[in-house]
């Protein structure tokens, strides 16, 4: 992240998901983990138009389709209630009651209607959902506009997470100052389809539902999922953006003048914490970045970088500060998408690998002093369009195997 212009865009210094006007926040330990903040709540002081994207796996947490159907009532939320340690994941009835009954308790704590309240859930799969100290949490916890209410918040949807991921950005419209705010979740089982994570987005927009709905669904497919650490899709997760309209500016459509400045905002938030899930993978010591030119079209170009940053050898390259190209070239291959073998080029940051296929000489203690970095770029010219895209993703060290292996203990 930068601080400072860019474009039209203003990045806000701790600003965070409850900075655009009207939102507060609050995050507490119920004693679903051991230590860490597990319970954590967003509020509108009005209700929120509402969009999402879910995860594409089939076995879907109840909580999601709570929120789902709450959104399609009346496409309004007012309030988001989250708990992490547990995913409420294949819990059959008793998973579903437990949602509902997170739902109306903190509608009744905030007297607002049980149909405005989202509810998300991240953590373990399969195991009851351990109402007893989630549902009389609820009651404490305490809305704040507070930077310590936001970081409560920030922490209490953390599960392997090593840090919170949070990100502000500032424009004006209509000469009217919007401001968006984001805060997420992901370290693991993180192969965005969509969503495999928690991303919860919150704007002073005007803009109805539906145009949220579209601008979402565009930013999405280029941020969110472009990142990959694992492979895996997650049961449980979503991006959910709600705009509560007290910015002032003229409702935002794709017809309005400035409806790219909006796309253009939300894409800056989106980026932003995907990268920051990126790096913080399950383990992972470095951030790798991929961006891939002269692909069949921008889809094939994004594949095709998802491709190489997903690859487990690519991976465990970086970690070991291996300028083993022939890992790259390979994933290029079993990508699926149009190359001419004979015609790539390749980059590791500065230093070029390829040449139409062709190896350049490199200096080998030039490439591992790169690679030792904590940050990796890796470049690719395919030569058979315009197509360019980018994907973000981590090294494979011993500590993913580590963690995963431990998950439940």
């Amino acid at each position: 992240m930068q601080e400072g212009t860019i474009s039209t865009m203003q990045y806000v210094k701790n600003g965070s998901i409850i900075t655009p006007q009207g939102f507060q926040a609050a995050g507490l330990h119920s004693g679903v983990k051991r230590k860490r903040n597990d319970l954590g709540i967003i509020y509108s002081e009005n209700p929120a138009n509402a969009a999402a994207v879910y995860t594409l796996n089939q076995v879907r947490a109840i909580p999601l389709e709570v929120t789902r159907e709450s959104i399609a009532r009346e496409e309004k939320l007012q309030s988001v209630i989250v708990n992490s340690g547990n995913a409420n994941a294949c819990t059959g009835d008793q998973g579903k009651q437990a949602a509902l009954e997170m739902q109306q308790k903190t509608a009744a704590k905030l007297g607002i209607p049980k149909h405005t309240v989202g509810v998300a859930s991240t953590g373990v799969i399969g195991e009851p959902m351990p109402t007893d100290k989630i549902i009389p949490a609820i009651d404490a916890l305490k809305t704040e506009n507070t930077d310590k209410a936001a970081a409560d918040f920030g922490e209490a949807i953390l599960t392997t997470d090593t840090f919170s991921k949070n990100s502000c950005y500032q424009t004006r419209i209509n000469n009217q100052l919007v401001t968006m705010g984001g805060s997420a979740k992901g370290s693991g089982m993180i192969e965005p389809n969509m969503g495999t994570m928690l991303a919860f987005l919150t704007t002073d927009a005007v803009i109805s539902s539906a145009h949220l709905q579209k601008a979402l669904n565009e930013v999405v497919d280029d941020t969110f999922n472009c990142i990959t650490v694992d492979g895996d899709t997650s049961t449980n997760d979503m991006v959910l953006l709600m705009a509560n309209e007290q910015a002032g500016n003229t409702a935002l459509t794709p017809a309005h003048p400035e409806w790219d400045t909006f796309v253009d905002l939300l894409r800056h938030i989106a980026t932003d914490l995907a990268k920051q899930i990126a790096r913080d993978g399950e383990g992972a010591t470095k951030l790798i970045e991929v961006e891939v030119t002269g692909a069949e079209n921008d889809t094939a170009a994004k594949q095709v970088a998802k491709t190489i940053v997903g690859s487990s050898l690519v991976k465990s390259a970086i970690f070991g500060s291996d300028a083993n190209w022939g890992r790259i070239i390979c994933a290029i291959g079993y990508s699926g998408e149009e190359i001419n073998p004979d015609q790539i080029d390749m980059q590791i940051g500065p230093i070029s690998l390829l040449q139409k296929s062709t190896p350049v000489t490199f200096s080998e203690r030039e490439a591992k002093a790169y690679l030792e970095k904590d940050t990796i770029q890796i470049y690719a010219d395919l030569h058979v369009g315009n197509g360019s895209g980018k994907a973000w993703g981590c090294d494979l060290t011993y500590d993913y195997v580590s963690i995963n292996a431990n998950y439940r203990s």
